[in-house]
């Protein structure tokens, strides 16, 4: 099993400052933020991080700036995806690689490819690379659901595909691969809002946004799961759930950058063509994180 992306995962947001350029020191005290707090790994590069909006010298420059602060100290995964096989190969052939310990592709969005190139897609990437591959189905962003019988097809087939961060929120499909998938093979949760009853499920593990500003709260919620105690975890659930969905309501990160920039830890900044959340949301976050 591979135990080092069971757990809370927390997909890292990318600060910037007023001038919209990374802000490293803001990093710096996020990274901590997450060690601190109990985070299982952390995620770069993810959707969460603004990836889209990122220049391959900053990407490079961020992953080195924070391999180097973590020093091993829980294991980081980077988001390599894309619409574009030969470009993720392009970058899985050129980029430096040191320090990571897995990677994150999200299924290919916009060109909306069948099961069958799904899984050309992901067989042509695992060719190219040692690293453990987690797969990711998005298919409210991507406009592609990947199959339960995809997903196993390439958890039998592919020795270095080790786990799917599932959040096509589809639960029935997810017991489906939780059933048939190799004893080895982790299933985590893309969805904050369903990490419990997902980890009711046989879930492994989260990949979270909300962890970004509470991941103590969040991976106790995830341990309690693990542990089988569901009525402490439930009660850790219930509070944070408000405050989860509306993180979400005008888009992801928005959400978090607000209230992380409420605490202190990041400023609250976005590339176009996201923008920062309304008066209105802030003024609701800003109410919610107080009875939290």
């Amino acid at each position: 099993m591979n135990l080092k992306f069971k757990g809370l995962g927390v997909a890292m947001v990318t600060p910037f400052d007023e001038r919209g350029n990374i802000d490293f020191g803001s990093l710096s005290n996020l990274v901590e933020h997450l060690i601190i707090g109990n985070a299982n790994y952390i995620v770069l590069l993810g959707t969460t991080a603004e990836s889209v909006v990122l220049s391959d010298f900053e990407k490079n420059e961020l992953v080195r700036s924070v391999v180097e602060q973590v020093k091993g100290r829980l294991p980081l995964v980077m988001g390599v995806g894309g619409n574009n096989t030969s470009a993720i190969i392009d970058t899985l052939k050129t980029f430096n690689f040191a320090g990571i310990d897995g990677i994150l592709s999200v299924t290919p969005y916009y060109n909306k490819p069948t099961q069958k190139g799904l899984e050309l897609h992901y067989k042509a990437i695992a060719e190219q690379t040692n690293l453990p591959i987690i797969l990711y189905n998005v298919p409210g962003r991507t406009g592609v659901n990947m199959t339960a019988e995809t997903t196993l097809k390439l958890a039998n087939e592919v020795i270095n595909v080790v786990a799917v961060k599932e959040a096509s929120g589809n639960l029935n499909q997810q017991s489906y691969i939780l059933r048939d998938r190799p004893e080895d093979f982790l299933v985590l949760s893309g969805d904050d809002g369903l990490a419990m009853p997902q980890m009711a499920m046989g879930f492994d593990g989260v990949i979270s946004v909300v962890g970004n500003a509470y991941p103590k709260l969040f991976s106790r919620l995830i341990e309690l799961a693990q542990e089988g105690n569901l009525a402490e975890a439930q009660k850790i659930h219930l509070k944070l759930i408000e405050i989860i969905d509306n993180l979400f309501v005008e888009g992801n990160p928005a959400g978090v950058k607000a209230v992380l920039s409420m605490m202190g830890i990041v400023k609250n900044v976005l590339r176009l063509p996201l923008a920062p959340v309304s008066d209105r949301t802030y003024t609701k976050l800003e109410q919610l994180i107080k009875g939290i």
